[in-house]
């Protein structure tokens, strides 16, 4: 039987999460640039990797091999086998993109899909903003059908979201609003202040809102402080 949990290789922020990333859920990490959200993504997709899995990883703003490698070690270019990597151009191509993964979580020739990752699923959405609710709903749909994959091949689903000022809520809030926020079962914000980061959890089915903890970004991933 499966574990509930999948680690993302973090123990900080397995702690956090109540003991790591849930099946069948998205998981949602929202910060400000350089606060260590690919980091979280690159440290989950290695972990999954080191367990025997293979990894579906759709990157809208440019994969790092270099960072890739630093977080591997020795195993990067083994892993790099079973990592299937997906870097849309533009929004549409995004949709096309999610939408293809299915045929890898579906073939039973290779190893299988242990964790589905998007750094960052609001990026290219951010470039269609001007189409107001219409760029909205294709987001959604984009993340429905991203949970619709978590639930059907039960895998934990890992994505990155930008941030905006809420202005009726008076606070910084991810892009996409409370439908992508009632999307994501957990949340985990971060903030930057010098060299240190704070991971805080903002919304999970079973711990309280507002645990955190802090960090640093190292060469093989991060280090809690």
């Amino acid at each position: 039987m499966k574990p509930d949990r999948v680690s993302t290789g973090s123990q900080a922020l397995d702690d956090l999460l109540g003991g790591g990333l849930e099946r069948r859920t998205i998981t949602q990490i929202y910060g400000e640039s350089a606060s260590g959200k690919s980091t979280f993504c690159l440290m989950a997709a290695v972990a999954s990797l080191r367990a025997g899995n293979s990894v579906v990883y759709i990157d809208t703003e440019g994969f790092s091999v270099e960072r890739f490698t630093q977080i591997a070690g020795a195993d990067a270019a083994e892993f790099a086998d079973r990592l299937y990597l997906f870097e849309p151009l533009d929004f549409a191509q995004q949709g096309t993109m999610i939408a293809d993964t299915e045929g890898l979580l579906k073939a039973s020739d290779r190893a299988p899909i242990g964790l589905l990752v998007m750094d960052s699923a609001t990026a290219l959405y951010r470039t269609e903003l001007d189409l107001g609710r219409e760029a909205l709903r294709k987001l959604l749909h984009h993340m429905i059908k991203l949970l619709g994959l978590a639930k059907k091949y039960d895998i934990p689903v890992l994505i990155t979201n930008q941030i905006f000022m809420d202005i009726e809520r008076e606070r910084v809030s991810g892009l996409g609003g409370t439908a992508l926020e009632h999307l994501s079962k957990a949340i985990v914000r971060l903030e930057k202040k010098d060299s240190v980061r704070r991971a805080m959890l903002r919304k999970h089915r079973s711990r309280p809102e507002g645990l955190t903890f802090d960090f640093l970004i190292t060469e093989d991933g991060i280090r809690k402080v």
